[in-house]
């Protein structure tokens, strides 16, 4: 049967950062090839990318990630219903959204030790994140203050119980579609995520570094104090030219998203919308690990992106022999971009891969100019629509 999946393959070089940190504070790390390599969970980068699409989608199409999912639901009712307190309000939310997701919503007991007693108790929260949309979020206020109207046993029907679960389960936002929802308690109420998003590595030996800093206490006198610092301290940080790599499952989507969030539109623009906006914000977002402290502000130089049409082909294995830089052969994103050219249509050639997937291509600098045979050479904007133009014909034509 015939797919539709979506590749983009990334290269990008980072200066000395710390994107993303272990227990220790160290840059997170693996061995590939036999060798360390730099590496940036696909957690870090999944979070970055979903808090770029704040910058391109209304809040309307997105969801809210939160233990305090009481109190996001119970602003809701508060906004419908003004004559509810907000005790109340946090009270009746939490039954819904128990009701809804099977998840138990408490108060947490550390809270609740803490707060003096002659206050009132602090909200109820989830015993773990939840993720629901605005469009849910809003159909479970109303629903909540459909309860509050109708008393202490509306929930004890099982055609309510069922309404509810129905309302976190339908109209999922972008972000829930692409990299799905896992709900402990209410496994039926699960989204399979449509998005992959690998670990990032670097495409050669990296080892960390640690720089020794410190600050000057700025109201010491010269004249009566010691000049010592005022503190003193050692940060890891490394740099490396990372290989990035994200697959979605477009067929997924589609399904996740179901009609989509508008109801004037047709059942194509939310899928294209979404993987437009996923293409654009997983290439241009960066985790933000130390970045006050490094400032390591770039943007991918190669990106390869690919519309496949039966399963997803990571390309990592390009850099299984890690990179060297040598001034005779130039630097990691010189080499990278030529490994990446050679080993594209060869996997593709034993493998049988269609050699007409189409295929596009983004690049800066004579340090990629590998890549140019790979595909249509397109700016970002323009990647982006070339992209989201295929996918809806493909869905159109289905």
């Amino acid at each position: 049967m015939t797919r539709t999946i979506l590749e983009v393959h990334a290269l990008q070089t980072v200066p000395p950062s710390c994107l993303n940190r272990d227990d220790t504070g160290a840059p997170k790390s693996a061995v590939y090839g036999g060798v360390p390599r730099a590496r940036v969970s696909s957690q870090a980068w999944k979070r970055a990318t979903r808090r770029s699409f704040h910058d391109l989608l209304d809040p309307s199409e997105l969801g809210v990630r939160t233990r305090r999912v009481a109190e996001a639901l119970a602003e809701r009712i508060v906004r419908l219903d003004g004559s509810i307190e907000e005790t109340q309000a946090w009270a009746l939310a939490a039954e819904t959204v128990q009701t809804a997701t099977g998840s138990k919503i408490e108060t947490p007991k550390r809270k609740a030790d803490t707060k003096d007693k002659q206050s009132p108790p602090p909200a109820p929260e989830s015993k773990y994140l939840m993720f629901l949309s605005a469009h849910q979020l809003d159909n479970l206020a109303e629903l909540a203050v459909k309860a509050h109207g109708a008393g202490k046993d509306f929930f004890k029907d099982k055609a309510n119980k069922d309404l509810a679960k129905q309302m976190a389960n339908i109209r999922h936002s972008v972000d829930i579609a692409l990299f799905g929802r896992m709900v402990a308690d209410g496994a039926d109420i699960n989204v399979d995520a449509a998005a992959q998003v690998a670990h990032a590595i670097s495409v050669h030996r990296v080892d960390n570094e640690s720089d020794y800093y410190t600050a000057v206490d700025d109201w010491k006198k010269r004249e009566t104090d010691d000049l010592g610092a005022g503190m003193i301290g050692t940060v890891e940080f490394n740099s490396a030219t990372l290989y990035r790599y994200a697959a979605v499952d477009i067929d997924l989507l589609g399904r996740n998203l179901g009609a989509g969030l508008r109801e004037d539109e047709p059942l194509t623009r939310p899928v294209r919308r979404a993987a437009e906006v996923f293409v654009e914000c997983f290439l241009t977002s960066l985790p933000t690990g130390k970045i006050n402290t490094f400032g390591n502000h770039t943007l991918p130089e190669a990106v390869v992106v690919k519309l496949r049409s039966a399963r997803p082909i990571s390309l990592v294995g390009a850099f299984e022999e890690p990179c060297r830089a040598e001034p005779a052969i130039g630097g990691h994103m010189r080499q990278s971009c030529e490994r990446l050219a050679e080993y594209v249509p060869e996997i593709e050639r034993v493998y049988g891969v269609s050699q007409e997937t189409p295929t596009w291509v983004l690049r800066v600098g004579k340090n990629t100019e590998a890549l140019s045979g790979l595909g249509t050479e397109l700016a970002l904007r323009d990647l982006v629509t070339a992209v989201g133009a295929e996918i809806a014909q493909r869905r159109d034509g289905a």
